[in-house]
């Protein structure tokens, strides 16, 4: 059973309640029978329903009933008698449980109007932090109505779009994002649309910019919405483009400058063989031949042209980072083609010196050449190991093809078959001897093996050192 009542002030209470129904009993004793004294039983059992629990209530209900029988002064008979106890009892216990009734619902009022209370203070709060969040974060953020028009932008969106604070809220998202404007409220089926998409915009003075958008669609009481984030693009596109045109003028000038040596080469064996036929007196005087020999030198110098190489990018890399950009870069081919990928690296594999792209280009290029020789294989697969020794790192990449026929011709430019130029390796291995790596292939029992070999950092700290 529930304590009846708060713990702390019991005894008062109890001593108030039995003071007055003495009091009532005293009285009702003392009147005489003309005045009944028993409705002064009310007070002590209003008090009672309000501290007690019910079945203490009606224990005291059925006290005070007995009380006012005994000294109101009535005669007592079965038929008058026990419907006048009847009536008391059920007097007495209707007031208190009625009392106690009310005290309860009064009570769970009160615990929901706190509840009531701290719930709205929490939403106050969260409301504030989400406000804070949006109007600090550097993304912008709108919501648009079902006709284009902005209902809230932070101020993030209004620096984006060249616009003072506040001017954006019931102005259309259409002059300054086209695209988003054309995105559809809900779908047919009545799904929303959870999505990102890329696209251009327009600030308000005309300038153009670059924008990666995500954006999501819901229903309101008053109608479909739109929410988006907003992120200028524009120094990425121009760094990307950038690197791959710096990428693009440095693969360039190695395929010159392979393409030179082997014009200074040729040459120089014209140049051996005009030298020796000089020597013959009917030739070294005859025009055409003088002709032939300027043209060799001229091609010579032209070809023995220094093309000045810029460096590349070299840093340190981690190569369990690179790998795992390099595999989320070729899982989705791979997995379309069903072909089984293996990755092993070592866990202390130290770090590597060699320019980020460039040596990414070199493995792209390897699992490409891989991916098409095993495509269509019920059985394919495609691997990537490493091992560490005596300042190098050698990653072979394998695959369960049909291999290399004439392994010899491999790093020849312009010796590729039918579906390809023969440029990939020699680029690729053309590219890593540019910061001291080197690209070789091994005979395997099946399929093609690649050794891709880099230099390690020597400044870097080795893992379990400080």
């Amino acid at each position: 059973m529930s304590s009846l009542f708060s713990s702390g002030r019991r005894p008062t209470y109890l001593a108030l309640i039995a003071t007055l129904i003495i009091g009532v009993a005293i009285a009702d004793w003392r009147t005489t029978a003309a005045v009944p004294f028993g409705f002064g039983y009310l007070l002590p059992i209003v008090i009672a329903g309000a501290l007690l629990n019910r079945w203490y209530v009606i224990t005291i209900a059925i006290l005070c009933a007995v009380l006012a029988e005994l000294f109101d002064g009535l005669e007592w008979s079965v038929p008058f008698g026990l419907t006048r106890d009847f009536l008391y009892v059920t007097a007495f216990t209707g007031i208190g449980l009625f009392t106690s009734e009310i005290t309860e619902r009064r009570k769970a009022a009160a615990v929901h109007l706190r509840n009531l209370n701290r719930e709205n203070q929490a939403r106050r709060d969260a409301e504030e932090q989400l406000e804070n969040l949006i109007e600090s974060s550097p993304v912008a953020i709108v919501t648009v109505d079902a006709g284009g028009s902005i209902l809230f932008a932070n101020n993030t969106a209004h620096r984006l779009l060249g616009l003072p604070a506040g001017a954006l809220p019931g102005t259309g998202i259409a002059p300054y994002l086209p695209s988003l404007a054309k995105v559809p409220q809900q779908a047919d089926d009545g799904r929303s649309f959870r999505t990102m998409m890329q696209c251009k915009g327009m600030r308000q003075d005309g300038e153009p910019f670059l924008a990666d958008v995500w954006f999501s669609t819901y229903r309101t009481s008053a109608g479909p919405r739109l929410a988006a984030m907003i992120v200028d693009t524009s120094e990425d596109f121009r760094d990307r483009e950038q690197t791959s045109f710096e990428q693009l003028l440095f693969g360039s000038r190695i395929l010159v400058s392979a393409v030179s040596h082997e014009i200074r080469n040729i040459c120089g064996a014209i140049s051996v063989v005009h030298e020796n036929l000089s020597r013959d007196t009917m030739l070294a005087h005859h025009s055409d031949f003088e002709a032939l020999g300027t043209l060799t030198q001229a091609l010579k110098r032209i070809a023995a042209m220094e093309l000045r190489d810029r460096e590349a990018f070299i840093a340190s890399i981690d190569l369990h980072s690179f790998f795992e950009e390099l595999m989320i870069l070729l899982r989705p081919s791979l997995q379309d083609e069903d072909i089984r990928a293996a990755w092993s690296l070592p866990g202390d594999l130290p770090p590597v010196l060699a320019d980020h792209h460039s040596l990414m280009q070199v493995f792209l290029n390897l699992a490409q050449n891989s991916r098409r020789a095993i495509a269509g294989r019920q059985d394919a697969s495609f691997s990537i190991s490493a091992h560490a020794h005596q300042g190098r790192v050698e990653i072979a990449v394998a695959d369960n093809g049909p291999g290399v026929e004439d392994p010899s011709i491999l790093f020849r430019p312009f010796e590729g078959s039918a579906d390809s130029t023969g440029l990939g390796l020699y680029l690729s291995r053309a590219l890593l001897r540019s910061f001291d790596g080197n690209l070789r292939y091994e005979p395997a029992p099946q399929g093609a093996l690649f050794i891709v070999d880099l230099a390690t950092d020597p400044d870097a700290p080795r893992k379990g050192q400080d």
